[in-house]
């Protein structure tokens, strides 16, 4: 999830998705609702203690937060290195990863329905007029910053948005991540702080239409991906001759990369 989150166009929320730990991370992020800090003011530290284990998974969000921590770290010089220097190819990749991951989620579909179709056809026309905008300008105060996580994270948990592309367009990304290579940690932490506020919002949100609305909210995410094509499309238009020789090796490439999600759907538990 962290190394699809450095790029933009590419979307962490897919590869939890294609791993099946998308509904049990929306679940554990939406519990967390800080009760547990209530016992601190009694001064009962067994009650806060207690009280944290039974709303924070521990056991999952530990080794998650840790491995995604790690590729923001390590692969973000890796995965920008790739993007300048093989640009169409790093996209051709990409664009076999989201159109995998959304045949995958085409299957967990019960039926397809006139409801299904129209909220999938909502999801590509919404998700193509913004991937279509274009970068603003903006600065890098603290309050942007703090403002900028807030709303990138609420699209690195849905499948098919970007949260490297919203921060591009708010003109954050290539500060952000330059802020990764120096280790500002002011910035740093204060994006975080950002963005833990956003999820524990917006996770709440999304785990009720998963709840109550899963075939249509999943139909519509479908649409989402397929939306998003648009951005590695482009990319890889841009960067090659429109040939069969220019062509060619994106496609092989794109083929590897829908067969490993497939390959990993086959492998991880889905959704119910």
């Amino acid at each position: 999830m962290g190394s699809a989150d450095i790029v933009p166009g590419v979307s962490g929320g897919t590869i939890a998705l294609i791993t099946g730990i998308y509904a049990h991370l929306v679940e554990a992020i939406s519990k967390i609702k800080f009760a547990f800090i209530k016992p601190l003011f009694k001064g009962d530290f067994r009650g806060f203690w207690n009280q944290m284990l039974e709303e924070i998974d521990f056991k999952f969000f530990i080794p998650l937060v840790l491995g995604i921590g790690v590729a923001f770290l390590t692969l973000a010089k890796v995965v920008t290195f790739c993007m300048d220097n093989y640009t169409a190819l790093t996209y051709s990749f990409f664009l076999g990863l989201i159109i995998a991951s959304a045949v995958v989620l085409f299957k967990k579909l019960n039926k397809v329905t006139v409801k299904n179709l129209l909220f999938t056809i909502l999801g590509i026309v919404l998700t193509y007029i913004f991937v279509s905008l274009n970068p603003i300008a903006a600065n890098h105060s603290l309050i942007v910053i703090f403002i900028s996580g807030m709303i990138a994270i609420c699209a690195m948990i849905l499948p098919g948005i970007s949260g490297s592309f919203l921060l591009l367009l708010l003109g954050q990304y290539a500060f952000m991540l330059d802020a990764l290579h120096m280790l500002k940690f002011k910035e740093i932490i204060v994006f975080v702080v950002g963005a833990l506020i956003g999820i524990l919002g917006f996770s709440k949100i999304l785990n009720f239409l998963l709840k109550n609305y899963e075939e249509i909210t999943m139909a519509f995410l479908i649409g989402v991906m397929l939306g998003s094509l648009k951005v590695p499309a482009a990319q890889i238009m841009n960067s090659v001759s429109i040939n069969i020789s220019g062509l060619l090796p994106c496609v092989i490439v794109a083929i590897i990369g829908f067969a490993i999600i497939i390959v990993l759907e086959s492998r991880f538990d889905y959704i119910d």
